[in-house]
């Protein structure tokens, strides 16, 4: 909340409560000492318990870190900067701080000089730094069967040099990928939750809880489908050597089921367990390659010769090198679209970022180690396996140039060493070499068992990676509550707070998809996912640097924003060449989700760059508009309302609301000229509005009186052209029993208005209007009717002014409905156009017609005539109405406006004046009577009376239409009429709108223009 505060005469000090005289010093000394006790020690500075300028300076704390956290420190207390309160404020004679100033942490509550006992420092968990705990673990992630299985087949596709432009380039977005997410988690403290945390704190919790669910999903199907991938080679194994429990597909979904089932007894035994685990699937991998590397140096035997091994050979490599395009697949994107899965394994990592010692240091430096490696890895096999062995061997040892018997017609490059594979060749029946034989690696490899024990470390430690991941992103989305019914998921046991629950649940998932045991359909979209997820990584970088938001300041400086732009674009491109339809399956899930947060909207704050970009539109916007003149058709009412606390007038909120939802600005504003600390938090009155589903902002200031409040919000309220240019305010019901100064500065509020150039409105109902004496009467029962002890002007005319009996918080009360909620049905709208005020006049009623609840209204247009000339009148004003285009049908000339009211009605005002009428008979003194009138403006004299009388009477006969025309109206809309200054006195003025307005059952609006145009029917 904003708070303004006038400086000619109001001292917020004069409103602190003072601590009662039997406060000795040496309790003052000793609370001076607890605050030295609590914010930490004051000693170096000077020691506690001197003078009192002394102890204000031992007050201001040294900077500490223990100001800047949000969390408690483990083994001893941790402390709370000074506020700026209590740093220039005097103790002994201010008790509480005003109401503006943060209050004291909840630990400085109570008597403070009572020693805690220090708690025993938690037990460190389990943390792992970035060798273990994200280089090895997203090389393994990264690492997997296509490594094995179809990098020497993609080999032979695409040849060496396009093998490493797609390497590359998978590397390049995964790099770069990598580079957004080191900035992502170096630009303040990690926690838990991964890729979600990544991004949710990044972009907020509309994209980052729709990529959290999904990317935990896809997390828990990947288990499947790396569990399924080492079924499926234990069970090749098991038929080569005729060992079978079912059938194929039975015992694929058996070995996997009892898999996913170790790998959870694995992953639920803690981190530590899993980490070791890890190490020796690395370990296993590590010697497969070894295995390879000094398999292509060992002389090829007959036997490997068969299958198209020769070791290294230059025209080997030279043949190699250029592609060679075999089948519905062979294409440089169809190539891509099979190797690039195997580069999504970058964000392991990252995803247990709470299990990490430091997160900021170990996710940049180990992501970025393990692309590098794994990218060399690639290369590497790509070259040797490309330099070694041949596209087309046939595996038969016959096929030599000494058994050929067409030697001179040998085709291929095995002719320059001896071994004829023309026939294989010519008819595509070739069984072995690089394009035909998924197990080259094997073949080539020193001991071929080995490669098998790297394909099952490779899958089973990306399974197990997988089955980690997955349960701590979704148990952080679930600590969020983002979304319903999973937040029983996100409970921790133990040190480490392992999410035992969401383990199970992940087990479950994988398990159904096992026994599906046909993923096919299924990777495609797994990928989708984990681009989505990349494509958002870098956006949330890109995003964030572009808003120029003073908190993005990661430590990690190796990244561009356009380089994480244009990965973005690349990523959100590859999910279409991929698999367009499972890319707009993932799309269709992220933008479910998304309308699903977007409508909930969850109560959480994480200081996202989307909340930064909102703050630069918002700016950029507002200079833009003071670029650019004010038009008449761009006018819209932008409303200042004096609701006090909104709650405590919902009458007036909700009719203002009727006519600026999402159409243009409304402020709810709030006097308070009493005890500032007694004034209601600025979050309730927001929350009040929200609940009510008003678009309204909320400004409060402290002023010494009423009039001059108002002055203040009047001036300062907006900003730039998003400022306020219509008064709304109660009518002052009880102003004839209430002072006249109160009655007069009511009156100076309009005044003001219309010397600010606003227009005004003025509501009057049947009930009052102030409904916060309905909560203070339960509350106090001495209270009655007409709140004693509150000046009656403040709980009337729309601004509250919070007594200390009276500081019921009713921002949080729940308000009655009123009619301006309730559907109208097909009543009419009475417009009493009866001044030409600019327009206004027509335009608020025009504006309630748009809402659904009062469209089946019809408005009636009332004008002044004369008899003699009435149907030219009406005629004239129709004329006029269609002009505008209101769609306003019904204009009635009132011939007789300006006859004379009847006596009684008469009679009636003159006695409703009678008591603030001044005594000027020759008996007096007419010099004091004179010197009265100019101390006290509001008295009337005769002279006032005769000047004024024939606007009186046309008040009076103004009612008396009223009360014949429109007394079933849903709402009265008036011109209201303008009392001259210096000429109607105060009271005069409010008599006026007192009998114009009353004993109508319908609502009163008064409206008056600033006299310029806000309605044309000019197109430009």
């Amino acid at each position: 909340m904003e708070l303004q505060v006038i400086s000619d005469g109001v001292h917020l000090s004069a409103y602190r409560p003072k601590i009662a005289q039997s406060v000795t010093d040496g309790k003052t000394a000793s609370a001076e000492s607890d605050y030295c006790n609590f914010y930490g020690d004051c000693s170096p500075i000077v020691s506690c318990g001197s003078d009192v300028q002394s102890r204000y300076e031992t007050l201001d704390a040294p900077p500490n870190s223990d100001f800047y956290a949000n969390t408690e420190v483990c083994g001893r207390r941790k402390r709370f900067r000074p506020s700026l309160y209590q740093l220039y404020a005097n103790h002994e004679d201010d008790a509480q701080p005003p109401m503006y100033e943060e209050t004291t942490p909840a630990g400085m509550e109570g008597d403070s000089s009572d020693e805690e006992e220090q708690k025993d420092p938690v037990p460190e968990p389990t943390r792992f730094g970035w060798f273990h705990g994200v280089m090895i673990r997203c090389m393994l992630n990264i690492w997997g069967v296509i490594l094995y299985l179809r990098l020497p087949w993609i080999t032979a596709q695409a040849g060496i040099g396009l093998t490493w432009v797609i390497i590359l380039l998978s590397s390049c977005i995964t790099g770069i990928t990598g580079l957004s997410t080191s900035a992502i988690a170096t630009n303040g403290k990690v926690k838990g939750g991964g890729t979600y945390f990544l991004i949710s704190r990044s972009l907020g919790p509309e994209l980052g809880g729709s990529i959290g669910l999904i990317f935990a999903f896809a997390n828990a199907v990947a288990v499947a489908m790396h569990t399924v991938g080492f079924a499926e080679t234990v069970v090749d194994l098991m038929h080569e050597n005729g060992a079978v429990m079912v059938n194929r597909i039975n015992d694929i979904r058996i070995i996997g089921v009892i898999t996913v089932t170790c790998l959870l007894g694995i992953s639920m035994a803690g981190m530590a367990w899993e980490s070791k685990a890890q190490v020796l699937f690395f370990l296993v991998i590590l010697v497969s390659f070894s295995s390879y590397v000094v398999g292509t140096i060992i002389p090829a035997s007959p036997q490997k010769q068969a299958k198209g091994f020769f070791s290294y050979k230059a025209e080997i490599f030279a043949n190699n090198f250029v592609p060679d395009w075999r089948g519905p697949e062979g294409s440089f994107f169809g190539m891509f679209s099979i190797f690039f899965p195997s580069a999504t394994g970058i964000l392991a990592g990252a995803n247990i970022s709470g299990d990490l010692k430091d997160p900021t240091v170990a996710i940049p430096r180990g992501t970025l180690m393990a692309i590098f490696w794994t990218t060399l890895s690639y290369l590497i096999i790509s070259a040797t396996i490309g330099s070694c062995v041949v596209r087309d061997a046939s595996g038969l040892l016959n096929d030599t140039l000494a058994f050929s018997s067409s030697s001179n017609h040998c085709v291929g490059l095995p002719c320059h060493y001896g071994w004829d594979f023309t026939d294989c060749i010519k008819n595509k029946t070739c069984i072995f070499g690089i394009s035909n034989y998924y197990q080259s690696m094997s073949m080539v490899s020193a001991f071929a068992p080995l490669i098998t024990a790297g394909i099952f470390g490779a899958t089973l430690s990306s399974a197990l990676a997988c089955l980690v991941s997955a349960p701590k992103v979704f148990q952080c989305l679930c600590k969020d509550n983002l979304y319903p019914l999973i937040g029983f998921f996100g409970k921790g046991y133990g040190k480490n707070d392992e999410a035992l629950r969401s383990y199970l649940l992940a087990f479950i998932i994988a398990v159904c998809f096992i026994l599906i045991a046909e993923l096919n359909t299924i990777a495609p979209i797994i990928s989708n996912f984990f681009l989505c997820s990349y494509c958002l990584i870098n956006f949330s970088c890109f995003h964030a640097s572009i808003t120029n938001s003073p908190g993005w300041r990661p430590s990690f400086r190796f990244y561009n924003k356009w380089l994480s732009l244009l990965c973005a674009v690349c990523c959100l491109v590859i999910m279409f060449l991929l698999t367009w339809w499972a890319a707009l399956i993932a799309f269709g899930v992220v933008l479910l989700l998304l309308g699903y947060t977007l409508y909930k909207k969850p109560a959480v704050n994480w200081g996202s760059s989307v909340q930064a970009s909102s703050y630069n539109i918002a700016l950029n916007q507002c200079m833009g508009l003071n670029q650019v003149e004010d038009h008449v058709k761009n006018y819209r009412p932008q409303c200042l309302v004096l609701t006090g606390p909104p709650s405590s007038r919902p009458d007036l909120v909700d009719l203002v609301s009727c006519f600026t939802k999402n159409l243009s600005l409304m402020i709810c504003g709030h006097v308070v000229t009493t005890d500032p600390s007694a004034l209601v938090k600025s979050e309730s009155p927001i929350s009040w509005l929200t609940q009510r589903k008003v678009k309204s902002f909320y400004k409060s200031v402290v002023a010494a009186d009423l009039r001059s409040g108002v002055n203040m919000l009047l001036q300062g309220t907006g900003l730039g052209r998003m400022r306020p240019n219509v008064l709304l305010m109660g009518f002052k019901t009880d102003w004839h029993s209430d002072s006249p100064q109160a009655t007069h500065s009511y009156v100076g509020i309009l005044q003001d208005a219309f010397d600010l150039q606003y227009g005004v409105c003025v509501l009057r109902t049947r009930e009052r209007l102030d409904v916060s004496h309905i909560y203070q009467s339960h509350a106090n029962p001495g209270f009655d009717g007409d709140l004693k002890g509150i000046n009656p002007l403040y709980a009337t005319s729309g601004v509250n002014i919070i007594s200390s009996a009276s500081s019921i918080d009713t921002a949080t009360q729940p308000s009655r409905p009123t009619m301006f909620q309730k559907k109208q049905g097909k009543r009419t709208i009475d417009v009493y156009w009866l001044s030409d005020d600019g327009g206004l006049t027509l335009l608020l009623p025009y504006l309630l017609t748009r809402r659904k609840r009062w469209s089946k209204c019809r408005v009636r247009v009332f004008v002044g005539g004369d008899n003699s000339n009435k149907d030219a009148r009406r005629e004239e004003m129709m004329k006029l109405i269609k002009k505008f285009r209101l769609g306003f049908h019904d204009v009635e000339v009132l011939p007789d406006l300006f006859q004379k009211p009847q006596p009684g009605n008469i009679h009636q005002f003159e006695d409703m004046v009678s008591s603030f009428k001044l005594d000027t008979s020759p008996k007096g003194e007419p010099e004091s009577s004179s010197s009265r009138v100019q101390d006290e403006p509001w008295w009337i004299t005769e002279q006032d009376l005769e000047r004024n009388r024939t606007k009186s009477f046309r008040q009076i006969r103004l009612n008396e239409i009223l009360q014949d025309y429109s007394r079933e109206a849903a709402l009265i809309v008036i011109t209201m009429p303008v009392g001259r200054r210096g000429v109607c006195p105060s009271v005069l003025y409010l008599a006026w709108l007192e009998f114009l307005s009353r004993d109508l059952s319908s609502p009163v609006l008064l409206v008056r223009g600033n006299q310029e145009n806000v309605l044309t029917f000019y197109c430009q």
